[in-house]
């Protein structure tokens, strides 16, 4: 069975680094971290109310621990991530991908809100770049350019050893610059069917 990244890269998966694919692999596994989340301190209103409806986290701190268990059921990824700051508070970020046309996919952090994503592969590291944020209305799918909402995306994942991967998401807006970010290191383990 292939995997939905799979699907989406097509001939160029076979370029993955060894950790990336275990990361993308189909089945069940869990991603196990840390993660540096940052963001400009008058976001995070706007970020408790994005929370709210699913999507990013409110809160900023480094050296997260952070865990990403992930499973694929009929073509959709789902992800949970866990994140656990120093004072013992736990968030929880869920979403889930779905396949779109070409090499995008879609991760929605809701039934109804989801960002459209190209996924390239450049040298040994996985590329992301926002094409638009959808809004999934029964069957109906509306397109929202990425500057309206957040601003662009971009995602960069790379190999540090064989199993290790680093990860770093950012949105910028066109106005504001750099409004969030969180980045980090992780090593894939596959669980148990």
């Amino acid at each position: 069975m292939k995997s939905l990244m799979q699907l989406a890269l097509g001939a160029d998966w076979h370029k993955l680094p060894a950790s990336l694919k275990a990361h993308y692999q189909a089945g069940s596994n869990v991603d196990i971290g840390y993660l540096d989340i940052e963001f400009p301190r008058y976001m995070r209103p706007y970020l408790w109310l994005l929370h709210g409806f699913g999507a990013l986290l409110p809160r900023s701190g480094k050296g997260l621990s952070t865990r990403v268990e992930k499973d694929e059921v009929s073509g959709r990824q789902n992800w949970r991530r866990t994140v656990t700051f120093p004072d013992g508070k736990i968030f929880l970020f869920n979403s889930h991908w779905t396949p779109s046309k070409g090499n995008q996919v879609i991760e929605f952090v809701n039934a109804v809100m989801g960002l459209e994503m190209a996924a390239r592969v450049a040298g040994n590291e996985l590329h992301y770049d926002g094409v638009r944020y959808v809004l999934k209305l029964g069957r109906l799918m509306i397109g929202l350019p990425e500057w309206l909402i957040l601003g662009h995306t971009t995602i960069v994942e790379r190999e540090l050893s064989e199993g290790t991967f680093s990860m770093d998401f950012r949105l910028t807006h066109p106005l504001f610059g750099m409004i969030f970010r969180y980045s980090g290191v992780f090593c894939t383990q596959r669980l148990p069917s």
